[in-house]
């Protein structure tokens, strides 16, 4: 599983948005998102600028990709 930063999430509607968002990136599957920790798990090999502009579409800030 590979995670990313996300911020400015602050309730369950935000992690619902951010979960919503990566399921429709082509190549990711399995997404998890953790609002306690502000992370986004996934499996799948997308391009970091689409998993990142996926984010940023939606007003969310993206960190770094680990």
């Amino acid at each position: 599983m590979k995670t990313i930063e996300v911020g400015g999430m602050h309730c369950g509607n935000c992690s619902n948005s951010v979960t919503k968002a990566l399921d429709a990136v082509p190549g990711l599957s399995n997404v998890t998102v953790d609002l306690t920790k502000g992370l986004a798990s996934f499996e799948g090999d997308a391009p970091e600028d689409a998993i990142k502009a996926a984010i940023e579409k939606i007003g969310f800030v993206p960190g770094a990709l680990q």
